[in-house]
């Protein structure tokens, strides 16, 4: 037992470690902690090996999921106030998030871990003051619920074609019991807390026989955090690093197209420099021309 703690403890260490990327900031992380509001869902580009994994089994650049809580005074039931002070000892003013994280489980951290990263607000909309503190009391109370990894390798399990490996094989997926697991990812505890008040997330909408609708949750264990971004109940809100910023011209040209950084070689095959995007405004006139030329003749 010892010695698969140590291995198992290894391995969380090596999928958890974040990489360094020396890269300029996607996200306005000053702007976006001045307007981020309780029970918005927090979307993180992750840089660890274990993020790699879920981006690429959902094909997104999302790869976690955190609900933003906000400061102490924000919540508003005394009984879950005195459980965040429990298990967080910090600030009274600090900016909080609840999130189910390999190597951590469901705890409380601040908002400022995320300071640097690419980051994603998604707002669920008409979502009463009521209805927002049960999602996050639902939250709260999941603190100290173990990380599931195996729901992550079940995941890709059902990503697979069926003929390679049957989606119901030996699969935890498929037997769901609200509130009697002991585990937890982050999507998955997130989508619980909203539909414990019944906010769809992504719902199974079946037509009736008498032209009436019925609405079904979706299981959450299948939910991801990309499904948060899809959602036609949550706004999209994005605070680029670089916006723009000026007035007279379009705003948008007076960003810092020009300048003396160069790309690498892996950023060209995706990137263009300068030279590139003025030959594609000389197409553009030239085209432009041209269209002229054949009206006038």
């Amino acid at each position: 037992m010892g010695l698969w703690n140590f291995l198992y403890s290894k391995a969380e260490r090596r999928l958890t470690k974040e990489a360094e990327v020396d890269q300029f900031p996607l996200s306005d992380f000053q702007r976006l902690r001045h307007e981020i509001k309780p029970c918005d869902v927090v979307l993180v580009e992750g840089l660890s090996k274990v993020a790699d994994v879920i981006k690429t089994i959902t094909q997104s650049s999302w790869s976690h999921a955190a609900l933003y809580i906000g400061r102490l005074h924000d919540i508003s039931d005394p009984r879950i106030r005195q459980k965040v002070k429990s298990v967080y000892d910090g600030q009274p003013d600090e900016q909080l998030i609840v999130e189910s994280q390999l190597g951590l489980g469901t705890v409380i951290r601040p908002l400022h871990v995320y300071e640097g990263r690419h980051l994603r607000i998604c707002r669920p909309h008409e979502l009463s003051f009521q209805d927002a503190q049960k999602i996050l009391n639902f939250a709260i109370l999941r603190l100290g619920t173990e990380y599931d990894l195996r729901a992550i390798m079940d995941l890709a399990r059902f990503y697979l074609p069926w003929t390679i490996l049957p989606r119901k094989w030996r699969s935890s997926l498929f037997n769901y019991s609200p509130g009697d697991s002991t585990q937890t990812v982050c999507s998955t505890m997130i989508a619980e807390a909203f539909a414990s008040v019944h906010y769809p997330v992504l719902p199974l909408v079946k037509r009736i026989e008498d032209g009436n609708v019925r609405v079904f949750h979706r299981n959450p264990k299948l939910h991801t955090p990309s499904d948060f971004d899809y959602s036609p109940y949550f706004d999209i809100i994005k605070y680029p690093f670089m916006s723009f910023d000026g007035s007279g011209t379009s705003r948008f040209q007076l960003m810092p197209w020009e300048g003396e950084a160069e790309l690498s070689k892996e950023e060209a095959l995706m990137y263009l420099d300068s030279s590139e995007t003025s030959k594609l405004r000389e197409d553009r006139f030239s085209f432009r021309r041209s269209i002229d030329e054949k009206e006038n003749f």
